[in-house]
């Protein structure tokens, strides 16, 4: 269990950050990067949980995803490193495989989509669109941490983020499913 008995330590000062190791890194440290914009995502998942027409199994889910969003965060935190001194905190095969039954879950209710789909609809999808983009951006940054630091990088981190997003654009058009989606017309405007 954690326990926060201080909030500031001031040792960030000099612009640097502790690892999940205890070693001390760049606050520009691509690592840091993607588990920051993990933090993000979760908290936007937040602001998605105060939307009140919210279905009930999807406000369980999100809070089960906020859960899994703590560990993605623990795992790109803590270096990939032989025989570690503390067992590590890592995300799983199986964290993925639920996100993928979610997804089927979900997009069996929904049409076959016929073209792109415009973030918008209820206040609920809308919402779902903006945290779909921000885990998008921290998969990006992930993959980033991966490519700089290889093996160190547990690339299951990725793959969960990748699937989450697809999960919440199913998600957005579950909440949508009354309105119906917003499609993109091609050159609607010209």
């Amino acid at each position: 269990m954690v326990n926060l008995t201080r909030i500031y330590t001031k040792t960030g000062d000099d612009g640097t950050t502790s690892l999940g190791d205890m070693s001390r890194t760049s606050k520009n440290d691509a690592r840091l990067e993607a588990y920051a914009t993990v933090d993000e995502a979760n908290s936007y998942l937040g602001v998605v949980l105060t939307v009140d027409s919210l279905d009930s199994d999807i406000r369980k889910l999100i809070v089960r995803i906020q859960n899994d969003l703590f560990d993605v965060g623990a795992d790109l935190c803590t270096p990939v490193v032989d025989e570690p001194k503390h067992e590590p905190l890592r995300v799983l095969e199986s964290q993925v495989t639920y996100i993928e039954e979610q997804i089927d879950k979900y997009n069996s209710h929904l049409a076959p989509l016929q073209s792109f789909v415009l973030p918008s609809g209820t206040p609920a999808a809308a919402h779902l669109h903006v945290a779909r983009t921000i885990v998008r951006r921290a998969e990006r940054k992930t993959w980033l941490a991966i490519h700089g630091f290889g093996e160190g990088v547990n690339k299951l981190t990725a793959k969960y983020l990748n699937r989450l997003s697809d999960l919440l654009f199913v998600l957005a058009r579950y909440e949508n499913k009354v309105l119906g989606d917003q499609l993109w017309i091609p050159g609607k405007n010209r």
